[in-house]
């Protein structure tokens, strides 16, 4: 890649995970990923700082392993997926440090927040077919009552059913597209 050519680069779904992880009566963690994704990285240089990021999430692609889980999480009660089906998260990678950071835009439902995520470069080489990937792990958390999920139940103790913070991790693998110039 050369200086000053725009550069793509498309998210392998084959090699990437979205997760998240948030408590469960306040002892235990429920685990859970987005299993349907897409985005892509827009570079001006020959470095990731200053990258455009967009990102779609299918929010009815949530998976916790537990059938009856994932149907409460995808009803009007939480993230509502017959009426929003994406997730998005619109923003910018920029060096920090000796890693990067993510910030942006994150939109679930109606609601759209400002978000910081701490991001780390992992490498890049070529792939097996010559093409050249590049990787990052992305962690960082949120409160879901931001986002208007706001339900819950209390326990006969008196306990909340599920936690507001939730833990994201994801695993990104990307593929270099075709220079655009």
């Amino acid at each position: 890649m050369t200086a000053n050519n725009k550069s793509i680069w498309a998210i392998d779904p084959g090699h990437t995970q979205v997760q998240f992880r948030i408590k469960h009566l306040g002892i235990a963690n429920v685990n859970g990923t987005f299993d349907s994704f897409r985005g892509t990285l827009q570079t001006d240089n020959d470095t990731f700082d200053h990258s455009n990021v967009h990102f779609e999430i299918d929010a009815a692609s949530i998976n916790t392993k537990l059938e009856a889980r994932d149907q409460h999480l995808k009803s009007a009660f939480l993230f509502n997926t017959e009426q929003y089906p994406t997730i998005t998260f619109e923003g910018m990678l920029e060096k920090k440090d000796h890693d990067y950071q993510l910030t942006g835009e994150l939109t679930i439902c109606t609601v759209t927040r400002h978000i910081v995520l701490d991001a780390s470069f992992t490498g890049s080489q070529k792939g097996p077919r010559g093409d050249t990937r590049a990787g990052f792990e992305v962690d960082g958390k949120i409160n879901r009552k931001d986002f208007g999920l706001t339900w819950n139940i209390l326990t006969e103790a008196g306990g909340i059913v599920v936690g507001d913070e939730v833990k994201l991790r994801f695993d990104i693998e990307l593929i270099r597209q075709e220079d655009k110039s």
